[in-house]
């Protein structure tokens, strides 16, 4: 199979998508702001989502609406264990996945004395003989020589979490070996997998409802995003350059491209004029518009859905963060790798879980009939590298500008900071921290069962 970038018009979590009048962009209403530094809102509960997101989890995951809410909020809370136990167990930390229709948390270890504080997280313990770190720097230094003179008849190179090595997808085992000869990494800690898949950036210059670069090439809408008082969106680099001007799906003219970088990373942000408005939402096709609440990164194995205006909703699993990829036109790294299919003019577009923007469409293979794979380009890094506030829904994102006046009695404050696991009382109840953070005024554990949990 071949695999490409995908250029017509798709949102992709963790890109900013901008849309003005009519431009339904999927479930972006209101506009309040996350830090650029990904440090954003927590989840909102898993009863608000999409009734959109619901019908493409069903379809495309076999779960009901009940099944795709609680295996959401299930993935919420993994997410924000797997963050606590990385930071805590340090240079120990092998990677975390979640698995099976309860989404159930795994967090790897090498070192065996670590099993416990993991379990009593809340995850199961696994004890393995590599590091994230080592693994991670393997693979780090097959994106160094990738990045000189990209491999060839190597597609896909990624630390595998579950099967704790490195894994290089290549079209032989010669092939494989010599990429691993010429990084001068330990073969002892790679497995050379035979792959046909031939990796393309997913580009069309065919019209359609997207956005248009300089009047010819279409590519899709990721998320709406500010760089302080000026409006855009992001979207994938391999889209435009620097400069580059963009028309609406209405063929208006929209913006210019104002960072642009592929290969390499497959980002970029364009600005926007007076005419366009940044909503919070992606593109639900028809299902209804999904709400941005922020953009917590899920784990391997999460589930994952893509809005994209070739071929609407998809949704499928994340199965590797942090891959390499080969495209006719360079090396990509960083990327998430993906079972969702996409199609040429998805280029762009929004990976969400749940509401939390998750990155923006960069390319992959085959497509949605047969089946495909796809990979992302994260949110956060995005945002990081051209200092961009992606927009979010107002709840819980913007706290009340005054506080209650007549709050319950209890051990919680607003401007206190609480590590995951942290115990507190709060309106005659006791609540366990779901996820680190330093709390703000309406955040209260009553009101964000995100960040924590009845006990």
């Amino acid at each position: 199979m071949e695999r490409t970038t995908l250029r017509r018009r798709a949102l992709f979590a963790g890109t900013a998508t901008v849309a003005v009048g009519a431009l339904a962009l999927a479930g972006l209403t209101g506009v309040a702001s996350a830090g650029p530094a990904g440090t954003t809102a927590p989840p909102v509960s898993a009863d608000s989502l999409s009734p959109g997101l619901l019908a493409a989890m069903e379809r495309d995951l076999g779960l009901d609406a009940d099944d795709a809410r609680s295996r959401i909020a299930n993935e919420y809370r993994a997410a924000a264990v797997a963050a606590g136990l990385e930071k805590s167990l340090g240079a120990s930390y092998a990677g975390a996945r979640v698995s099976g229709a309860k989404a159930a948390l795994t967090v790897a270890t090498t070192d065996a004395s670590q099993t416990a504080r993991i379990t009593e997280a809340g995850a199961k313990a696994e004890v393995v003989g590599h590091s994230l770190d080592r693994l991670e720097g393997v693979k780090e230094a097959l994106d160094k020589v990738a990045l000189r003179k990209a491999p060839k008849d190597v597609p896909v190179w990624y630390v595998d979490v579950e099967a704790n090595r490195v894994v290089v997808n290549a079209a032989s085992t010669a092939a494989g070996t010599a990429f691993l000869k010429a990084a001068g990494v330990d073969s002892a800690l790679v497995t050379v997998a035979r792959s046909a898949e031939k990796l393309r950036t997913f580009a069309d210059l065919r019209g359609g409802d997207a956005y248009y670069m300089n009047g010819s090439g279409r590519c899709s809408i990721g998320f709406s995003v500010k760089r302080g008082t000026q409006n855009g969106f992001a979207t994938a680099g391999h889209c435009g350059r620097v400069g580059t001007t963009t028309n609406g799906f209405n063929q208006q003219a929209q913006g210019t491209f104002q960072g642009s970088t592929f290969p390499g990373r497959d980002y970029a942000w364009v600005a926007t004029n007076a005419n366009w408005t940044p909503r919070p939402t992606v593109n639900g096709y028809g299902r209804g518009d999904v709400t941005v609440a922020g953009s917590t990164a899920a784990v391997v194995g999460a589930s994952v859905c893509r809005s994209g205006s070739t071929t609407g909703w998809h949704c499928g699993t994340i199965q590797q963060l942090n891959t390499s990829v080969t495209y006719p036109e360079g090396t990509i790294s960083g990327v998430t790798r993906t079972s969702v299919c996409a199609e040429p003019g998805d280029s762009g577009g929004s990976y969400i879980s749940g509401n939390q923007a998750q990155g923006v469409t960069s390319g992959g293979s085959g497509n949605c009939s047969s089946g495909g794979t796809t990979y992302f380009q994260p949110l956060n890094p995005l945002l990081q590298a051209y200092g961009l506030t992606l927009v979010t829904s107002g709840t819980p994102t913007d706290p009340p500008t005054t506080p209650p006046t007549d709050p319950p009695g209890g051990t919680w404050a607003a401007g206190t900071a609480y590590a995951a696991g942290a115990t507190v009382t709060y309106g005659g109840a006791t609540y366990r921290c779901l996820q680190a953070h330093t709390a703000q005024p309406g955040w209260t554990p009553a009101a964000v069962p995100a960040l924590w949990q009845r006990i």
